[in-house]
């Protein structure tokens, strides 16, 4: 009777977690949307939770993302020229940026929210690191990513591939991004608004919505510092 109970707890769980990956897949797929993509990343994360028979301890305000099976990897090349991966960081908490340097706003606001983290970390700060992943590598050169993402902290760094590269890591991430072109001849590009952050065995912990704020990120961010 008990081995019963016992499988029975065990499926529903599964079908509970399966439902909650679904979710977390819509969110992605959401794109620009950000307030369909909040609201499913929530509710992803409530059925994350109740899978279990306790809450999820610790308690993060981003939304808890353990056990995702993407973002596991990523290889590209720094501002630097350096070809780095995923593993260049371990032992640092890691937030993970998709943007472009010719982005009017979400990318300079995260850019700026994370600069400020990492500042009211003090020394805590240099066990984070800060990748800010290009989706408009035609634009955004070497040269260029290194004026712009070390302006925002001299530690962050920009990542760039090409445009097969680039794909790879926005599919990794489960990032959508889309050239539009402008009427005067030149173009943006569509993007995911969200951060994601690694814990410093490198493995996918949380998901920051753009409009987040600094604050949820600093309270997350030093449990990850703590324990992960």
């Amino acid at each position: 009777m008990r081995d019963r109970v016992a499988r029975g707890k065990g499926q529903r769980q599964m079908r509970c977690q399966a439902f909650a990956r679904g979710l977390i897949g819509a969110a992605a797929r959401a794109k620009l949307k950000n307030f369909l993509a909040a609201a499913l990343w929530t509710l992803a994360a409530a059925y994350l939770v109740g899978c279990g028979e306790e809450p999820r301890s610790p308690k993060f305000r981003l939304t808890d993302v353990t056990g995702a099976n993407f973002g596991k990897e990523l290889a590209l090349t720094d501002h630097d020229g350096r070809p780095r991966t995923l593993a260049d960081f371990r032992g640092k908490v890691v937030a993970v940026f998709f943007g472009f340097t010719h982005c009017p706003d979400v990318c300079p606001t995260t850019l700026a929210e994370l600069a400020l983290v990492v500042k009211e970390l003090g020394p805590e700060g240099s066990r984070v690191q800060v990748l800010f992943v290009t989706v408009d590598p035609e634009r955004d050169t070497q040269q260029v990513l290194r004026q712009y993402v070390p302006s925002f902290n001299p530690d962050f760094l920009g990542l760039r591939g090409d445009a097969e590269a680039t794909a790879r890591a926005a599919k990794e991430f489960k990032v959508y991004f889309q050239k539009q072109p402008a009427k005067d001849g030149r173009y943006s590009v569509d993007h995911s608004a969200g951060t994601y952050i690694l814990d410093r065995e490198g493995r996918l912990r949380l998901f920051a919505g753009y409009g987040t704020g600094a604050p949820a990120l600093l309270h997350d961010i030093r449990i990850l510092l703590g324990r992960s």
